[in-house]
């Protein structure tokens, strides 16, 4: 909540910029402009002819220049658009422009703006500066025409693996041809230390069903003009939105490079059963009046106060407008342009409390009539406040109006190690005391359940999913401390034993619940970063997968491979709807460091009968009482997947662990 003194000085600070802005243009009038929302804007090729549009409804002229490439040359034709209905210009050029870069320029108020590529571009230069007219059935990899996507009864039987494209392979020990490049994800073999398996085959090898790859679109952040000089950057940047990022490919200065390469890695990941989820920043851009949607319609795509100056829900300098008709319309069509041109399995929305209830429903509409096992998600917050009125906003508090998608469950995330905001801070895993009820909270998937005291859940005081899928479940992701950094931070006097023990037990939660699984890259491996919470631009030193962490945690990477074919053996671990959660899990014994559960009578066709789950996050073996005769499968790091160790009366549970048995 602002303080009175904050209050003070924003007020003052609008009042200073009103001052000084007077030319600024009033929301009323962005929503005056005509909208032709069913317009193809898309550059539409042939070998006879090529179709260039753009909207700009304020132009006084709008010209295109031609290009023999995408750097580093003058024009060797330009033409002036002709302005049709609704403020759109277009023209057609009668001749095979195949290979040919472009760009487009805006005269408004009697003055010319920043040439663009213009927001719709397919293919882009170095640095994304120009756009290149592209047959794009040219970049299609051999058998593209038969690639398929996972298939998913339910969006929680995915185990989705957050990753970052240069992170995977850019270690000396990766094994990689093309360290840090789209092709290092597509090669089979490779291996590290001591013969481990990385790369794409490690993903196998571990289980999970989907990578969430870090932004992957055309960002401002890496001059790909330089790369033999290390760069390193997450890509919360946007530049071109519906263009693979050129650092990642082989050669950024042809642009059917990136978009071939792009295309054998997402072919590579579905040849080996990985589905491929993008992470997108429609919610603003990485820069503001030089951005792309300015250079087009200044002002329009983006969300103002009412002084006129620039909205920042983002915390990134602006935020973008996606009730606005013809936002609406540029996030919609690019999200199913990346899911039918390069056949991507789901997407993970940046702030997505920024975007409209509304703008969100028709994406998961648009995208799930195209491929119906795409998985849809965001981060349910912003980071600041935005003209949006909260009632429609994409928040966590309102996922139940938004029924086709999920949304991260900080809930449980904190609830297990501890605030991400407070280094200090501990969790149920690492002793904290009265979060029994947001670890229930988050085993549930946030769904309404009868025996949760929904007024003891952190963050959370009542059930904000329709269905438990729609809770991502997750204890660490690329913001923050890795999973291990945070525990060795919050609880410095710890044993390296302890931290392991607190490490797997941690994910086992994750792993065991009925929401989406999620994992960041690396925790199986203990990851760390050094103590950096923060890494967005810092060198791959911090930011790698460090190949030998394979070789020394061996078994935490069998603890967490288990993990994982365990929950995929057992759809009691991702029941399909809350009615289901509801009538099969049923808490048993709960205090501050002690969480166990049953599912009953073959939940969702499970083969066991009944499943008894303890989480003991207590320092100390405990002596569990129990009913009738059971079988173990998981005690401590053992895992027997037959059950061949009968039970009776009580069972001792490790401390530090998850104990699984079960009844057949």
């Amino acid at each position: 909540m602002l303080s009175m003194k904050n209050i003070v000085l924003t007020l003052l600070g609008f009042m200073l910029f009103n001052s000084c802005n007077t030319d600024n243009k009033s929301i009323t009038d962005y929503n005056n402009y005509p909208t032709p929302v069913n317009e193809n804007l898309w550059l539409k090729y042939s070998k006879a002819s090529t179709s260039f549009k753009l909207w700009s409804p304020n132009a006084e002229e709008v010209v295109l220049r031609l290009f023999k490439t995408g750097n580093n040359s003058e024009p060797y034709a330009s033409y002036t658009l002709t302005k049709e209905n609704n403020g759109v210009w277009q023209i057609v050029i009668n001749e095979d422009l195949n290979g040919i870069y472009y760009t487009y320029q805006v005269k408004e108020s009697s003055k010319w703006l920043d040439q663009t590529p213009g927001i719709y571009a397919k293919a882009v230069g170095v640095n994304g500066k120009r756009a290149m007219v592209l047959d794009m059935n040219s970049t299609n990899p051999i058998g593209w025409q038969k690639d398929k996507s996972p298939q998913l009864n339910h969006p929680n039987e995915a185990i989705i693996y957050e990753l970052h494209v240069r992170d995977m392979t850019i270690h000396p020990q990766s094994g990689s041809y093309y360290p840090g490049k789209y092709l290092g994800l597509t090669e089979k073999g490779t291996i590290g230390y001591n013969n481990a398996s990385t790369g794409i085959d490690h993903l196998k090898q571990l289980g999970i069903t989907h990578v969430h790859l870090l932004p992957t679109f055309d960002h401002y952040s890496i001059d790909e003009t330089n790369l033999d000089t290390p760069q390193f950057n997450w890509g919360y940047d946007p530049n071109n939105y519906n263009v693979p990022e050129g650092s990642f490919s082989t050669d950024p200065f042809n642009a059917e490079v990136r978009i071939k390469e792009f295309k054998q890695m997402i072919k590579a990941f579905h040849n080996n059963g990985i589905g491929v989820i993008m992470d997108v920043v429609y919610n603003h851009t990485g820069k503001t009046d030089t951005s792309n949607f300015n250079l087009e319609v200044p002002g329009y795509y983006y969300r103002h106060w009412e002084d006129g100056s620039y909205s920042d829900a983002a915390a990134c300098g602006n935020e973008t407008a996606s009730e606005r008709s013809m936002m609406r319309k540029f996030i919609i069509e690019s999200v199913t342009y990346w899911t039918k041109e390069y056949h991507i399995d789901g997407f993970r929305f940046d702030l997505m409390g920024i975007h409209d209830i509304e703008t969100m429903n028709e994406i998961a509409d648009a995208v799930l009539n195209i491929n119906p096992d795409a998985l849809l998600y965001g981060e349910g917050w912003t980071a600041k406040d935005s003209p949006l009125p909260e009632k429609k906003r994409a928040l966590k508090k309102h996922m139940q109006q938004l029924p086709k998608i999920a949304a991260f469950n900080d809930d449980l995330r904190d609830g297990l190690k501890g605030s991400v905001f407070e280094d200090k801070s501990i969790g149920f895993v690492s002793g904290a005391m009265n979060t029994t009820e947001s670890i229930k909270f988050g085993i549930v998937g946030a769904i309404q359940h009868p025996q949760i005291h929904y007024d003891s859940v952190n963050y959370s005081d009542v059930a904000w999913t329709l269905e438990p899928w729609q809770s991502i479940n997750y204890v660490s992701c690329h913001d923050n401390h890795t999973l291990f950094d945070k525990l060795q931070i919050s609880r410095p006097n710890a044993n390296m034993e302890s931290l392991i023990a607190m490490d797997k037990l941690a994910n086992a939660i994750v792993l065991t619940s009925q929401g989406t699984p999620f994992l960041h890259a690396g925790s199986e491996l203990l990851r760390t970063k050094y103590g950096e919470h923060n890494s967005y631009n810092l060198p791959d030193s911090i930011n790698q997968i460090n190949w030998e962490w394979k070789n020394n945690h061996k078994q935490v990477f069998d603890y967490y491979k288990n993990l994982i074919r365990l929950r995929k053996e057992h759809p009691a671990f991702y029941m399909s709807s809350a009615n289901e959660v509801r009538k099969h899990l049923k808490f048993q014994q709960n205090n501050d460091s002690l969480v166990s559960y049953t599912i009953e009578d073959h939940a969702n066709n499970d083969r066991w009968k009944n499943i008894l789950v303890i989480y003991n996050a207590s320092n100390q073996n405990i002596d569990y009482n129990i009913e009738g005769i059971w079988y173990k499968a998981v005690s401590g790091s053992t895992f027997d997947f037959e059950g061949l160790q009968k039970l009776k009366d009580t069972i001792e549970v490790p401390a530090l662990s998850m104990y699984i048995a079960f009844q057949k």
